[in-house]
């Protein structure tokens, strides 16, 4: 198709359709770094791991916690890093009068020996946690536990929130809450059968030095907590609710961390229930529309908040004064065809009248992008931009639109990037290439396969959109 018949094409059409927690169950496909990439550039994008601290008395749950969190995210790779391997070595006298130290003081603990363990881990560097041996007191009697880098490491332990250079290192803290007495009576079973002692120094142990550290040291650490578990492995329910936020952090928190410029919206159940319907290959037409609708509206909604105000005062009709804001006003959106298109009535809905103008990009193999056809409002210069394209994918496109834009004069601060779904790769290259534009999206995705598509992403979005099969896309649209 040349271009002219593309251009008479677009010009007859009429107007109004515009164009992360990951999904279970999906096999592993390899990903694909966009080839401007350099191995360099590739190690400095190195993603940090997501960690999680886990706090709470003796005996209170922890590492059943821990091994189902590890369990239901089997697709993910996670490590379990102990407090308990940070013990001091004991000092011969210390030996000598062993049944008077204090295992559960903060000064127990080696916690230097801890933080450059995870700034390794968290740059992407194996290392070796000691092992210790809580007979002989050491930690170099038996050979250090290799741990390699991982998506997401567990930090669990009983003071683990005490130091606060360490809880600084968390993106989710857990307080494991368990009733005193359940803990003491966990805590003889284990001593007498694992450890063969007597109950009377297991009590002596627990008055003496258990439960006052517990009362000084960790129940105050339960403030620093993001999500308290009452019953600890016994509560299924929050240990599925913690898993399934962990699975939409893991492709949000680093990206948002390296760009300040990039914004997810936040995400609730009825989100991700959206994002499941229209990611479904087996949703209708009609139900993918509707449910692309309802994302496409709140991402529009939370891209118009990014928008500079003005403070305005108004009468209310109780003749009260409220002090408010106004709109900004020479706004237009601009829409990459054709799946762009999709955007169009939500922006519209929201903004009444406002301008519209289309960019046509064509596909030339798996790299190249040549823009054949654009038509902007002549004052676009002079206004806001709010751009649109369901998907960001290798972001060959994305930077080929904001481009032109800058080349007809529109100020880089005043662009505005609109999607649904992100590559980690996508936003690597545009935010590089243009630090000062804002990306908002709803959720960032695994990567990108062979086919330089997103996954686990939602297929050709303009197709399932607008009910046109693979045939019909090569004949009416080469963008795609």
């Amino acid at each position: 198709m040349d271009s002219p018949s593309v251009v008479d094409m677009i010009e007859a059409s009429s107007g109004a359709h515009f164009s992360g927690f990951h999904m279970d169950g999906l096999q592993t496909r390899h990903v694909v770094e966009p080839p401007s990439t350099s191995m360099a550039e590739s190690e400095n994008m190195h993603m940090q791991p997501f960690v999680i601290g886990v706090a709470g008395g003796a005996a209170a749950g922890k590492t059943t916690v821990c091994d189902m969190i590890i369990q239901q995210l089997h697709d993910q790779r996670v490590v379990l890093v102990n407090q308990d391997s940070f013990y001091h070595n004991l000092s011969e006298e210390e030996l000598s009068r062993v049944h008077e130290y204090n295992f559960d003081h903060p000064d127990a603990f080696d916690t230097e020996q801890l933080l450059s363990s995870m700034d390794k881990l968290r740059h992407g560097q194996a290392v070796d946690i000691p092992n210790y041996d809580f007979k002989s007191y050491k930690n170099n009697v038996f050979p250090a536990r290799r741990v390699n880098p991982s998506d997401v490491i567990i930090l669990e332990g009983i003071l683990i929130f005490h130091d606060p250079r360490v809880r600084e290192l968390m993106n989710m803290k857990i307080f494991v809450d368990t009733d005193a007495d359940v803990r003491l009576a966990r805590r003889i079973r284990r001593d007498t059968v694992e450890k063969g002692r007597d109950i009377g120094s297991v009590l002596d142990q627990y008055s003496k030095f258990v439960k006052p550290a517990f009362d000084d040291f960790i129940l105050p650490t339960k403030k620093y907590a993001d999500i308290i578990i009452p019953r600890g492995g016994d509560n299924h329910v929050a240990v599925d609710l913690i898993v399934q936020h962990i699975r939409t952090k893991l492709g949000q928190h680093d990206l948002c961390k390296i760009y300040p410029n990039l914004y997810v919206i936040q995400s609730t159940f009825q989100i991700r229930g959206m994002h499941t319907l229209i990611r479904d290959s087996q949703t209708t037409k009609h139900d993918f529309v509707f449910y692309a609708d309802r994302l496409i509206r709140l991402v529009v909604e939370h891209g118009l908040g990014h928008l500079p105000f003005t403070e305005k005062q108004i009468i209310t009709p109780t003749e009260s004064v409220y002090s408010g804001v106004d709109f900004c006003k020479r706004l237009c959106g601009v829409s990459v065809i054709r799946s762009g298109e999709s955007m169009e009535n939500a922006l519209r809905a929201c903004c009444k009248g406002i301008k519209i103008g289309k960019i046509l990009i064509h596909r030339e193999g798996d790299n190249g992008q040549q823009l054949i056809y654009e038509k902007l409002p002549k004052d676009i210069a002079e206004r806001h931009v709010l751009l649109l394209d369901p998907i960001l994918s290798a972001g060959n496109s994305a930077v080929q639109a904001i481009s032109l834009l800058i080349r007809k004069g529109v100020p880089e601060p005043n662009i505005i990037f609109l999607n649904l779904i992100s590559a980690p790769q996508g936003v690597h290259v545009v935010c590089k290439t243009f630090p000062r534009i804002k990306i908002v999206t709803s959720e960032i995705d695994t990567g990108l396969n062979e086919d330089f598509r997103v996954v686990p992403g939602m297929g050709e979005f303009g197709d399932r959109y607008f009910g046109t099969d693979d045939d019909d896309e090569q004949a009416v649209d080469p963008a795609l």
